[in-house]
């Protein structure tokens, strides 16, 4: 794609925003409808297409983690609008009376939403709705890793909206910087914390505000003994689903240095009862590329040379990689920090265990590292989840289950330090593209008045009141 292309699309929904009034209640609610809607029509062929994209990967969990995410997110924004429109009433001094101040909320003009191929769906549309409800326009930069998916975005989108409203982009990385550097009024990025530390120095020439969703290393805390079983298997799935190609996946387990092979067990049992045929089950999905695929080899052959024992959860009988990706459940202890694995954001379905002898042990590793995205914790002890949630600054929390965090509506969702900044999803994502315009109405007769030239008597006894 021509770069230059960029600037007039930029350009012509920027004088259809300064050309047109801002949308009322009925059409940002009508244009959520549609969405969604359209969304649901095309479920089968977006299944399809992720499929197709990923190699394998079962269009139960693109149902689930994506269509459903997006309808479910669509239906509370737009039930919530009307409430989140409304001007807010504020405080004013008493020596400002009857005059009167509020907050009117106002779209910012054109988003610009750069999103990842992992979920390429929800990441891509979620953002989308939240621009839309705020009444902007914007524009849509979808992953080249995801180019069926990608393509079909598109195709929907054109269909829904005119150009001067929702534009995509599709184009490789050369096309993703010259978008990025854009002076749209809002940049939402999701992705790595390299390319996000990328993406806001080229909004800076332009001082375009961001909200990044990064990622990083999100620990899982589990809790002496009681939490084990339930531990195992809530990691599990949150590790494996779509193959660990989660932003908000448990990264690595805390488990006290007493019940590591007891929770290897229950992990190795948690996984062969969601994916009894192991790296070939129909429910188990393949690694993205060839490229990731060999990183993530790459991380074991180094954990391995670096004294790590590997342990790969496979059906019986089943050995040797297969043709399209799927690398089998991995669980690796006897982990160093100088390993790879140790450092990077895995993003795969390898799970290092890390030994701990104390909560506070487990406390001081995690934030010893850079603050996560996410992070779990596992217990039936309040004071343990008290301490772990009091001393340890992380994105969003879930307490004895994984991911489900995401799946609530009425939180806000975002990173801190190296996992981002910023926060969408309900209210707070209505709030992040909006404008918060305060106004203070002067009345005819006001107070204001006798604080003005000349000074005399009634000033200095109205200021010796007010700052007495």
């Amino acid at each position: 794609m021509n770069t230059g292309n960029l600037d007039t699309r930029l350009a012509a929904q920027r004088a259809a925003f300064r050309r047109e009034a801002p949308p009322g209640l009925i059409a940002r609610r009508a244009d959520l409808l549609a969405l969604r809607n359209a969304l649901r029509a095309r479920r089968e062929q977006f299944a399809a297409a992720v499929t197709a994209d990923f190699g394998h990967r079962s269009p139960y969990e693109t149902a689930l983690m994506e269509i459903l995410t997006v309808v479910q997110g669509i239906d509370y924004q737009r039930h919530h609008l009307r409430q989140w429109m409304r001007s807010e009433r504020r405080r004013v001094a008493m020596h400002f009376f009857p005059g009167r101040a509020r907050i009117i909320y106002q779209p910012l003009g054109v988003i610009g939403i750069l999103s990842p191929w992992n979920y390429p769906i929800s990441l891509a549309l979620m953002p989308l709705a939240t621009a839309i409800a705020a009444g902007n326009r914007a524009m849509l930069k979808p992953s080249e890793l995801t180019p069926a998916t990608s393509a079909l975005l598109g195709d929907m989108l054109r269909e829904l909206f005119p150009e001067e409203k929702v534009t995509v982009v599709i184009g490789g990385a050369d096309v993703g910087a010259a978008f990025a550097a854009l002076p749209f009024d809002h940049i939402v990025f999701t992705g790595s914390t390299g390319v996000g530390r990328r993406v806001m120095r080229a909004a800076s020439d332009h001082l375009v505000p961001v909200t990044l969703e990064l990622g990083g290393k999100s620990p899982a805390i589990v809790e002496p003994k009681p939490a084990l079983e339930q531990a195992a298997s809530s990691i599990a799935y949150g590790k494996l689903i779509n193959a660990g190609q989660t932003c908000i996946a448990p990264d690595y387990a805390l488990v006290h240095e007493g019940d590591t092979a007891a929770f290897v067990t229950a992990y190795t049992n948690a996984v062969r009862k969601l994916f009894p045929g192991g790296s070939a089950d129909p429910a188990y999905a393949s690694i993205i590329n060839a490229r990731h695929y060999d990183r993530l080899r790459g991380l074991l052959d180094d954990a391995r040379t670096h004294g790590a024992r590997i342990i790969e959860i496979e059906a019986a009988g089943r050995n040797g990689p297969r043709e399209d990706r799927r690398l089998p459940p991995t669980v690796v202890l006897d982990t160093a920090p100088e390993m790879a694995l140790s450092k990077e954001e895995i993003f795969g379905p390898i799970l290092p265990i890390v030994p701990y002898r104390n909560v506070s042990d487990a406390i001081d590793y995690v934030n010893a590292r850079p603050r996560p995205l996410a992070l779990y914790v596992f217990t039936r002890d309040r004071p343990f989840r008290d301490l772990v949630l009091e001393r340890t600054t992380s994105g969003n929390v879930t307490v004895n289950d994984t991911l489900l965090h995401f799946a609530q509506d009425d939180l806000p969702f975002g990173g801190v330090g190296d996992s981002g900044m910023g926060a969408y999803h309900g209210k707070e994502g209505f709030l992040t593209l909006s404008h918060a315009k305060g106004v203070f109405d002067q009345a005819r007769w006001n107070a204001g008045r006798l604080v003005r030239p000349p000074y005399g008597r009634i000033t200095d006894a109205l200021l010796r009141y007010l700052v007495r």
